[in-house]
């Protein structure tokens, strides 16, 4: 038997370390880690591809059944709207039934769809199964971020919905790239089967990889303590500016790529439907953005790096007024990189901030984010009839304002906290 004075330090020692030891979830180079990461970056990356599968082909679809660029919109429109009003309902079920199975349904009723949708006879046919595909996919962004918040040591957590958040990015870019060049081959409709089957691809990636969850506890479909948990969310001011910046980000970006695609046709560009396409290969510039997110704020904190979001996204659309082809490509490298490091630190502060009912929390997020996108595509192409490119740039100037104001707004809100909590603290 060892003598006390040996015993006593090692007692202690192994109490100043049982937190970080006995801490089952996953991180970095943990088990399970890396195929986690990869299995829900192949969700991501189908979400978004089918999500957004019509806005690269917006003017082929316009030209197809005859329509304007704002009925053509719909497309898209469609799908996030539907994906924002189904979101909160999901994310309840996924607390019922868990978020692997909810992910994993969810996933495959979206593929499905999307495998039909490449017969839609008409433009109202194309618009409503475009819904029925963004309803399903709502059961994958809140039930993927409570996953992680739920699988995942709070200091990864930042990085590992980096990580989802850049397969948003790869999936938008690689859908956008395959449909504009089978779209200038083929025709659009080869353009959408061929989105269906990469995703169905992810799918099945995603259900291989995917570890089960090992610390999720099942709750009741209780429609109470469900309103009772999202009017406690709505009722905290810095969620509620999370929601904010999300959809006002969000506002942004879904204006610019709905309406990119028209002005890179039109004079002065001219350019073919492929190389339309090849235009998201800036998404590449989001995978990165959105996976650094975390270094970022550990060097200039949440609101620093909402700062620097908000400046580069501002500057890009500045940029691409141009009619140089060389600026409006580097000015929308800035914006996508901005709003791919925005989003990924509002989402993952969402996480971060909502202590019970996390999977509200992430839900009502992507109701704000995706009802964003649904405002964005719809007010982008009516600003770009009612004023061209500019228009378009003028609509994504006052979200960014927005986001400045609501970001400043918390600042000056978390000074006048501390100031009333120091006598507190002295007394």
């Amino acid at each position: 038997m060892p003598p006390a004075s040996t015993k006593a330090p090692t007692v202690v020692g192994a109490a100043s370390q049982s937190p970080v030891s006995s801490d089952t979830r996953l991180a970095p180079g943990a088990p399970g880690y890396r195929r986690m990461s990869f299995a829900l970056f192949a969700a991501g990356m189908a979400t978004f591809a089918l999500l957004y599968s019509t806005q690269a082909l917006l003017p082929a679809v316009s030209a197809g059944f005859g329509v304007s660029a704002s009925a053509a919109s719909w497309t898209v429109s469609a799908a996030t709207g539907a994906l924002a009003l189904c979101v909160l309902p999901l994310s309840a079920v996924s607390e019922r039934f868990g978020r692997r199975s909810v992910m994993t349904v969810s996933l495959a009723v979206a593929v499905v769809v999307g495998l039909l949708v490449p017969f839609a006879p008409n433009l109202e046919w194309l618009v409503a199964l475009r819904a029925v595909q963004g309803a399903a996919l709502a059961g994958l962004p809140a039930s993927a971020m409570a996953y992680l918040a739920e699988e995942v040591r709070p200091k990864a957590l930042v990085a590992a919905i980096g990580l989802f958040v850049a397969g948003n990015s790869i999936g938008g870019m690689s859908g956008r790239i395959v449909t504009g060049w089978v779209a200038q081959l083929w025709g659009w409709r080869a353009a959408l089967a061929a989105v269906g089957l990469m995703a169905l691809a992810c799918a099945l990636v995603f259900r291989a990889m995917l570890p089960k969850a090992r610390h999720f506890t099942p709750g009741s479909l209780n429609p109470t303590a469900l309103a009772r948990a999202v009017r406690g969310h709505l009722a905290d001011p810095l969620l509620m500016r999370l929601y904010a910046i999300g959809a006002l980000f969000m506002t942004v970006f879904g204006a610019v790529y709905t309406v990119i695609g028209y002005r890179l046709v039109e004079e002065p560009f001219s350019l073919p439907q492929g190389v339309v396409g090849s235009i998201f290969l800036v998404y590449l510039v989001g995978t990165v953005s959105s996976a650094a997110a975390g270094r970022l704020v550990g060097r200039l904190g949440r609101r620093g790096a909402l700062y620097l979001a908000v400046t580069t996204t501002a500057a890009g659309l500045l940029l691409s007024l141009t009619d140089s082809l060389a600026g409006v490509l580097l000015g929308l490298v800035l914006i996508t990189a901005g709003f791919f490091a925005g989003h990924a630190v509002a989402s993952s502060s969402v996480s971060r901030t909502a202590k019970t009912g996390r999977a509200q929390a992430s839900a009502l997020y992507q109701s704000a984010y995706y009802l964003g996108s649904s405002a964005g595509g719809t007010l982008g192409a009516i600003a770009f009839h009612a004023g061209g490119w500019s228009g378009t740039v003028a609509l994504g100037l006052l979200a960014v304002l927005g986001v400045v104001s609501i970001t400043l707004y918390g600042s000056h809100a978390a000074r006048v906290r501390q100031r009333l909590m120091a006598p507190a603290v002295q007394h």
